[in-house]
């Protein structure tokens, strides 16, 4: 078996996705891009089940993939989805004194996403999931073609 593209390509795909972020949210750094993204990923994978979020990292490129699952602990009971602001605030909350997280970093964490996953894949995830979840990681687009795997 071929190793899978994720991994050969790697960096480059994190690269076009932490560009993605960094125009999304205005953002000047890597470093910048990346705490506010991993503050996203902290706030959705609290509301999901080890075996939920499992799946959902699945269908991630490798690096985002190694983000969401790091430093998670399984044990912690689940905390219920909330408001998009409430959720965004709490995203804020990681890392205070370090974090730049912008008022849209969850949408523009889901527009960069989206641009990096197979739709098919990432769909079909979405619907193994609470309603919630769907709804955390839609993107509202003029046009749908804006949200096209980037990096194939």
């Amino acid at each position: 078996m071929p190793m899978p593209w994720t991994y050969r390509h790697a960096s480059k795909e994190w690269s076009a996705f932490l560009d993605d972020v960094k125009e999304r949210m205005s953002l000047e750094s890597d470093n910048m891009a990346y705490t506010a993204v991993d503050a996203v990923l902290q706030v959705f994978r609290r509301r999901l089940t080890a075996e939920q979020g499992l799946a959902f990292a699945s269908v991630l490129p490798a690096v985002l993939r190694a983000i969401f699952v790091k430093g998670w602990n399984v044990s912690e009971p689940l905390v219920p989805f909330a408001e998009r602001q409430v959720l965004t605030d709490e995203a804020k909350q990681v890392r205070v004194n370090h974090n730049l997280t912008p008022d849209n970093a969850i949408e523009a964490t889901a527009w960069a996403v989206r641009r990096c996953t197979d739709t098919k894949d990432f769909e079909r995830v979405l619907m193994q999931l609470p309603d919630e979840a769907v709804a955390f990681w839609h993107v509202d687009v003029e046009d749908p073609t804006e949200l096209d795997q980037r990096i194939i």
